[in-house]
């Protein structure tokens, strides 16, 4: 073995270095990251967040900077602000943010499944309509037929889908009733 291929062995008492550099920039940009996030909230859930006094001044003065450069700018110094706080005082907000795109997440897939309903009864023929009608036999049969013959022609014909989102709204008030 060659003499600079061994490395010298560490001390057990050694003491730890901290994070390493690429670990700083890691977390320096998350904290930038969760700076813009921030900053783009209404000013009206900011006091429900519980951040430190100091970062919901700053916050409000980032929001006033509207050139390009000087809003990156003043975003870095409120993320440097905000790591000199440590993490944890941003685990509320954090939490928050995260159950805001969680609740986003699940309005759009509620969304998506209705579309999806939808085009299942434009282009599905009767089967979905008797399936439907079989599942809420509340609903107005005939009117619901029109609006499909209605919003299928609407499509044909590059018209206003006046009926395409009618029918959007009698499936949301649907599913609005089982709940």
């Amino acid at each position: 073995m060659r003499p600079w291929d061994e490395r010298p062995k560490q001390d057990e008492d050694e003491e730890d270095l901290g994070p390493s550099r690429s670990e700083q920039r890691r977390n320096a940009l998350d904290m930038l990251k969760l700076a813009n996030q921030l900053v783009e909230l209404p000013p009206s859930r900011i006091p429900k967040l519980n951040l430190p006094e100091d970062i919901i001044d700053e916050i409000a003065r980032t929001r006033k900077v509207t050139a390009h450069i000087a809003r990156k700018r003043q975003l870095a110094y409120l993320a440097k602000m905000m790591r000199r706080h440590g993490d944890e005082a941003f685990t509320d907000a954090r939490a928050a943010l995260g159950e805001d795109r969680d609740r986003q997440r699940q309005e759009a897939a509620h969304m998506h499944r209705l579309e999806a309903a939808r085009e299942r009864l434009l282009d599905g023929g009767d089967a979905p309509l008797g399936e439907l009608f079989d599942k809420h036999p509340e609903l107005d049969r005939q009117h619901l037929r029109s609006l499909v013959r209605q919003a299928r022609a609407e499509r044909e014909a590059n018209k206003p889908l006046h009926a395409f989102r009618e029918i959007y709204r009698i499936l949301k008030e649907l599913e609005a009733s089982q709940d």
